[in-house]
């Protein structure tokens, strides 16, 4: 059986709105898009991502974060292949209710009731105990204010820490499992 393995950029206050570029998701009002580039300018923090991209059977997807990336990685220039090629072959499974026809390579909508139930999953993948790993890049910022990973719901989550590094710029690569 393969393993859920959620990868996912936060700030130090647990913010993973808009990572990667400053129009990507302003929807609550967010201003701090592209907040995590900076720290992937840091050759430890490409080299973590690319392993975590090279090492995935696949990818699961939802909407937003499928046209973000249908849109920029099939045109990425040949310095970005390194990322890029992978993300491009290999098997992305995308949950949306309104997406139906994917022109991105390997990519497959998942239908029906399986798309509601991957959609929710997706929004609660650590609250539900799915998550075999959870890698986190922490980047020291804090942002004030956007989406998170967690809710605010008061249940009490322990995990145990599997690996860690810190990068020159700060950031932290923590890899935990639940305890």
């Amino acid at each position: 059986m393969r393993r859920v393995i959620v990868n996912e950029f936060i700030s130090l206050d647990g913010v993973a709105q808009a990572p990667g570029g400053e129009e990507e998701d302003t929807s609550g009002g967010f201003a701090h898009g592209g907040w995590h580039m900076r720290y992937m300018e840091d050759e430890t923090a490409m080299k973590r991502v690319l392993e975590g991209i090279l090492d995935a059977g696949g990818f699961l997807l939802g909407r937003r974060t499928y046209e973000i990336f249908a849109a920029y990685w099939p045109n990425a220039s040949e310095e970005e292949q390194v990322i890029a090629e992978p993300l491009n072959t290999k098997p992305k499974y995308v949950a949306s209710r309104t997406l139906t026809e994917l022109q991105w390579q390997n990519s497959t909508a998942l239908q029906g009731e399986l798309a509601d139930a991957v959609a929710a999953l997706k929004q609660g993948l650590i609250q539900h105990g799915l998550v075999d790993e959870l890698r986190l890049m922490i980047d020291p910022v804090v942002l004030g204010g956007g989406k998170r990973i967690w809710r605010d719901d008061g249940v009490l989550r322990p995990l145990r820490l599997v690996d860690s590094e810190t990068t020159p710029s700060g950031a932290i690569f923590a890899t935990y499992a639940p305890a």
